[in-house]
C-alpha cells in the first residue's frame, strides 16, 4: 500500500506537469508578451543509474521578484521535488534561491526528507565488494550573504542533518548520527547571469565546522572550493564553461560527511564505489545552442579522492566523458532543464538537471 500511495502521489505530480505545459503552450500564440509576477513551470523528473536505478517524479517550480521596482535583483527560484526510485529510495525537497535589495543580499534555503538506499564499496571483509545500507535522512540549511563590494560577496549559512543508516550482514554497525554545521563563506561573482552565465568568474570558497560545543560527536571540518569560468563562443550563441572543484575533509569525517566521486564535480559515475575524505576535479564543457529553446553539450572531466578505506583508490586517476540535452524551462528566463549521459571508470550514469551542471 505504501508503494501504490507513492506511486499514485508521483503520478498526480506528473500529470499536472503536462496539464500545465499544455496550457503554456496554448498561450504561445498571444500577440502580446505581458511578463508575469510569478513564471511557473511544473517539470517531470525521469532519470537512472546503476545505483538509485530508475528515478521517477516532478518538480514544480517558480521565478518571481521580490521587488517589481528592483531593476538590477536576477528572479528568485522556489521549488518542490518529489523523486521515487526503484531501488526503494524516495526523497521530498523544498528548496529557495533568493536575491533583493538590487542584488546586495542572497540568501537560500533548502529543507529534505528522504529515504536512501544505497551502497558503498568495502575490501577490508571477508568477502569484499558492494554492501548495501540504507539512510533515513532529514536536512535543513539556510544561509545570507551580503554584498561586500562589486562581484564579492561574504557570509554565514547553518545546516542541521539527522541520519539513521543500517548496513547490510552488519558490515558496520547501525548508527545516528546527528549534525550541526556552521558555515563561513565567500563568493567572487562576475557572470553576466545567475542561471545562465555567457561569460565570467564564479570562485566560492566554504568553510564547514561541525564542533563538539554544537552538538556534534566528533569535531570535524570541511573546506569547499570551486572556480568556474565561462567563455563566449561562436558570435556569443555557444558558451566553454571550465570548472575546478575542491572539497578537503579535515577532522573525524562521518560516514554521511564522506564525498563520493560523480555528481556535479565529475559525471559518469553512479555507482557510489569511490567515496573517501575529500576530492579534487576538474571539468570542461561546451554549451550549444540551436533555435531559441534547445541545446546540446558535451563534457569531459577528471577526478580523484583521498581518505578512501580501500587504499588503493587515494590519489587515482578518474575520468568521465559524455553528452547532454537541453531545454528552457521558463520563457522569460534562460533556465535549462535537461539529460546527461555519461561514462567513467567500469562506471557510467544517467542524469537529470535542473539548470546546468555548473
Amino acid at each position: 500500500m505504501i508503494f501504490i500511495r507513492k506511486t499514485l502521489f508521483i503520478a498526480s505530480l506528473i500529470c499536472c506537469s503536462f496539464l500545465a505545459n499544455a496550457q503554456n503552450e496554448g498561450k504561445s500564440g498571444d500577440s502580446t508578451k505581458v511578463e508575469k509576477k510569478i513564471d511557473f513551470s511544473v517539470m517531470p523528473f525521469l532519470s537512472y543509474n546503476r545505483n538509485l536505478e530508475m528515478m521517477i517524479g516532478a518538480i514544480p517550480m517558480m521565478m518571481y521578484k521580490f521587488n517589481k521596482e528592483d531593476k538590477i535583483s536576477p528572479k528568485s527560484l522556489s521549488g518542490l521535488s518529489a523523486v521515487y526510485t526503484t531501488n526503494g529510495s524516495y526523497f521530498i525537497a523544498f528548496f529557495n534561491r533568493l536575491y533583493f535589495k538590487e542584488d546586495s543580499w542572497r540568501a537560500n534555503f533548502f529543507a529534505m526528507n528522504g529515504d536512501h538506499n544505497s551502497q558503498f564499496y568495502m575490501d577490508d571483509v571477508y568477502e569484499p565488494g558492494f554492501y548495501d545500507y540504507g539512510t533515513k535522512s532529514t536536512i535543513v540549511s539556510a544561509g545570507i550573504q551580503r554584498k561586500i563590494f562589486k562581484g564579492l560577496y561574504a557570509g554565514v549559512a547553518y545546516t542541521y542533518a539527522h541520519y539513521d543508516t543500517d548496513y547490510e550482514d552488519d558490515v558496520q554497525p547501525s548508527s545516528t548520527v546527528q549534525t550541526n554545521g556552521v558555515q563561513l563563506n565567500a563568493l567572487y561573482d562576475t557572470r553576466d547571469a545567475v542561471y545562465y552565465p555567457m561569460k565570467g568568474n564564479k570562485a566560492r570558497v566554504r568553510w564547514i565546522s561541525y564542533p563538539e560545543w554544537f552538538g556534534n560527536d566528533e569535531t570535524a571540518n570541511k573546506i569547499l572550493s570551486e572556480y568556474n569560468k565561462y567563455l563566449p563562443m561562436r558570435n556569443e550563441t555557444d558558451v566553454l564553461a571550465l570548472r575546478f572543484s575542491g572539497k578537503f575533509g579535515l577532522g573525524d569525517i562521518a560516514f554521511q560527511q564522506q564525498v563520493t566521486i560523480g555528481g556535479t564535480d565529475i559525471r559518469g559515475y553512479s555507482e557510489g564505489k569511490y567515496r573517501g575524505d575529500g576530492l579534487m576535479a576538474i571539468q570542461g564543457e561546451y554549451r550549444y545552442n540551436f533555435g531559441e529553446k534547445m541545446g546540446v553539450v558535451g563534457f569531459a572531466g577528471l577526478a580523484t579522492i583521498y581518505g578512501s578505506d580501500t587504499e588503493s583508490f587515494n590519489w587515482g586517476l578518474y575520468p568521465g566523458v559524455g553528452a547532454g540535452y537541453r531545454y528552457k524551462a521558463f520563457k522569460t528566463v534562460k533556465f535549462n532543464i535537461g539529460l546527461d549521459a555519461a561514462v567513467g571508470k567500469d562506471d557510467w550514469g544517467i542524469y537529470f538537471r535542473i539548470g546546468e551542471a555548473f
